[in-house]
């Protein structure tokens, strides 16, 4: 006969013991992890999926690979000829760009050196890692001349969240403790810090990349999909369908 406290232990963990819903997205779809400036691995990746299959970015396109602007303009024109459906989410090194454009003096620091020496490398921009005042708006509005307005505008209408059943999509990560359509612009491009140590109690399956993990994987309701694609060469697409989830990465 067990005593009485281990009784009382199983009961109170068999209450906190959330069951995680199986993954029910209303189609099947695509995610496609961080790119990070890796044209090539996006165009080897894209030709060994589906054509006909939506696909989801969760963002992160700039900085720390060389070829950041092509992949912005890549991304921007499938977007606007594809006849598949495309959604490309906002990512926190996006953020970061845009907020280089609009406050130079204040923002330079950490986007310079968070990859975005290398973005600004492939606009044809040049600067140092640490411009004054007068050099981080010089930088800035050459930069904004190389990009245009139109790349500008379609990056600052990027979404957050995207969401397929009870599968939704986003760049970071979300709070486990609020509703997935009243979360916080600032935990889903940077995280948050009971994510994904705290299960969710809404059913709801939470695809993210932003950290980077030696292998894709899904579990208890958290799909993790980025590879490091700068640095490891592994560029990594989860397919989503009621069937579950199976990973495709390059490299």
């Amino acid at each position: 006969m067990k005593p009485a406290w281990i009784t009382r232990l199983l009961k109170r963990r068999t209450a906190d013991t959330t069951e995680v819903a199986a993954v029910a997205p209303e189609t099947r779809f695509y995610a496609i992890g961080d790119i990070h400036g890796r044209l090539d691995l996006l165009q080897s990746l894209l030709a060994r999926l589906d054509p006909e299959c939506p696909i989801v970015f969760v963002g992160d396109y700039v900085d720390r690979g060389e070829q950041s602007a092509q992949v912005l303009r890549h991304l921007f024109d499938l977007s606007d000829v594809s006849d598949r459906q495309m959604t490309c989410l906002m990512g926190n090194h996006e953020e970061m760009l845009l907020q280089f454009l609009d406050m130079p003096e204040y923002t330079s620091r950490l986007w310079l050196r968070n990859g975005g020496l290398q973005t600004l490398a492939s606009f044809g921009v040049s600067c140092s890692d640490d411009p004054d005042d007068d050099q981080a708006r010089a930088v800035a509005a050459q930069l904004r001349r190389a990009m245009g307005e139109t790349l500008i505008d379609w990056l600052h209408t990027r979404p957050l969240t995207w969401t397929s059943g009870n599968v939704t999509v986003v760049h970071a990560g979300l709070d486990p403790t609020r509703p997935v359509d009243h979360q916080h612009r600032q935990t889903c491009l940077w995280g948050h810090r009971l994510f994904p140590r705290t299960a969710r109690t809404d059913g709801q399956w939470v695809l993210h990349g932003h950290t980077i993990t030696p292998a894709p994987r899904s579990e208890n309701g958290v799909i993790s999909i980025d590879t490091g694609a700068f640095a490891t060469g592994r560029l990594t697409a989860a397919e989503v369908s009621p069937a579950g989830v199976q990973f495709i990465s390059t490299g």
